[in-house]
């Protein structure tokens, strides 16, 4: 998915994609963090009692005492014997400040690697998915792009500072926005094109398949040569000459969404069939004939499958394939009806999500029944390929594309790892793929170790605090919770995240929450 909102993402792709207007207002800046907005960081913070459950993909381990010194993980050491009373005295209490987390799990921080966050149509303050982000855990965010340039960056060093209540950003760019030099049409002015991105700050570069194989190829080397990540959504404008397998031979990092991977698994033909009338500037159009791409591939884990596999793992490439952002292709209802629109989502969010032929990604001028089968076969063989890749060594990573499609933010990210679950991921995989694994992504084009993702001694403090096990039901981290009958028969609400730490600060995520709910509330009454 795409902010057409971003004025250098429309122009990034105009030859490929409808034209859409570009939005009058401006995002709202972001307020400074208040006195009462999270606490610390603290000299010497001690979360007591928990469960760690440490990303690593080792099993759930405790209780334990996580010692947090600033804002880096100092020590981890075991504080009793399971199913047992602790001893209250069994350390000196010379801490500054104590969570008691008996019974609670302890989990990194969650990683986004999809985000945007940038149209004012939609949700003009930043603050609205920044803390929706972090109410559900999510600590670190890329941007692909977040916003207009100068905005971002800017709002990726206050984040750094801790000056404003928002996850850490990673800012990603689309080649040829923000600069003044012109269009990047050749190898030559793209590779300029990046030396000035990286000379700016931004972290990496977002293609949409808008440019020749020569620039694309250009933009990659280039990009690996100054430490910046490339993410691709190789988009049907120009897949028949990148696509997801072409790409990997070009070195791009991460393929996002299923765009490219289909494509490149064609059995009868190099071109995805069409019928005779179908038009890319039709959403409606666009979005149903993908699905029937599960038609027209080769037999999931045949040889042909498992070439393509291989050589994506040889080449390096991670997948992040954004499961949830298309999920209301194949239940509208459940989408459009979701638990958390009613208290969560802006008025001005549930009208870009109404059918539009203009709003991007409200594509339901006619979705018929037969659509949303369409969909819901489409996504065996893609979430079989996700899975495969795993299976095989392959990284994959949790992503979100927040804004379309009836998925707000933070909510939608608890639900790809509820989609990769379903694709056969197991619940400490799925916790790696969101934690790890989008460390890794992040961190590895710019040459050092991720110094998030996993909780262990030297880390960063970017922690997650639930009182419900997430490996027992993912449900229970949605931040409406989740409903289930007590040992009474007693119907009883369950959940949501208890604590975000991020960087040493603790952020209470109910009052969050309770803080989105007042921004939805000042909306509905203008």
């Amino acid at each position: 998915m795409r902010g057409w909102g971003f004025k250098a993402m429309a122009l990034a792709a105009a030859m490929a994609w409808a034209p859409a207007p570009l939005a009058a207002a401006e995002m709202e800046p972001v307020p400074a963090r208040g006195a009462d907005e999270g606490t610390g960081p603290f000299q010497k913070l001690v979360i007591r009692g928990a469960t760690l459950i440490d990303g690593s993909g080792a099993p759930a381990m405790g209780p334990v005492d996580i010692v947090v010194e600033g804002n880096r993980i100092a020590e981890i050491r075991g504080a009793g014997t399971p199913g047992l009373p602790m001893e209250a005295d069994r350390e000196p209490r010379d801490f500054t400040h104590e969570i008691d987390a008996t019974g609670m799990y302890v989990l990194p921080g969650f990683i986004d690697t999809h985000a945007h966050n940038g149209d004012p149509g939609k949700a003009p303050q930043p603050s609205y998915g920044y803390k929706l982000w972090l109410a559900h855990g999510v600590t670190t965010v890329r941007g692909v792009p977040m916003q207009d340039g100068p905005v971002a960056l800017a709002d990726k060093r206050r984040s750094a500072e801790n000056a404003i209540v928002a996850p850490r950003l990673f800012a990603y760019i689309v080649p040829g926005s923000e600069w003044g030099g012109g269009a990047v049409d050749t190898p030559e002015k793209v590779r300029a094109w990046v030396r000035w991105a990286a000379a700016q700050g931004y972290d990496g570069v977002k293609f949409f398949n808008s440019n020749s194989r020569a620039v694309t190829a250009a933009a990659i080397g280039e990009a690996e040569k100054h430490g910046l990540g490339t993410i691709a959504h190789l988009g049907q404008g120009g897949v028949a000459d990148v696509n997801a397998r072409v790409a990997g031979e070009l070195g791009l990092d991460t393929v996002t969404h299923f765009y490219g991977h289909f494509e490149s698994l064609l059995k009868d033909g190099r071109l995805p069939k069409y019928p005779a009338d179908y038009n890319m500037f039709n959403e409606q159009d666009r979005f149903y004939e993908i699905a029937t791409l599960a038609d027209q591939i080769v037999e999931p884990g045949s040889a042909e499958w498992q070439a393509y596999l291989e050589s994506q793992l040889e080449n390096g490439v991670i997948f992040n394939p954004t499961l949830n952002i298309y999920s209301a292709g194949r239940d509208l209802m459940r989408a459009r009806n979701a638990d958390w629109h009613d208290k969560y989502t802006l008025p001005s969010l549930t009208a870009f999500f109404a059918p539009s032929r203009v709003n991007h990604g409200s594509y339901w001028y006619d979705w018929t029944t037969e659509k949303e089968i369409a969909w819901r076969r489409f996504y065996g063989p893609y979430m079989r390929l996700m899975n495969d890749y795993k299976n095989m060594g392959g990284i994959v990573t949790v992503g979100s594309d927040p804004g379309y499609i009836y998925q707000s933010w933070g909510f939608p990210y608890i639900q790809e790892l509820e989609m990769l679950q379903e694709a056969g991921f197991t619940p400490l995989e799925t916790i790696v793929a969101a934690t790890r694994n989008g460390a890794y992504e992040l961190y590895r084009p710019k040459g050092v170790e991720a110094p998030i993702g996993m909780v262990k001694e030297g880390m960063l403090a970017d922690l997650v605090i639930v009182p419900e096990n997430p490996l027992h039901n993912f449900k229970t981290l949605y931040g409406t919770g989740f409903e289930r009958l007590d040992e009474n028969g007693q119907v009883e609400r369950v959940g949501g995240v208890r604590w975000t730490i991020k960087d040493g600060i603790v952020y209470d995520a109910q009052q969050l929450l309770a803080d989105v709910a007042a921004m939805v509330e000042a909306q509905e009454g203008k």
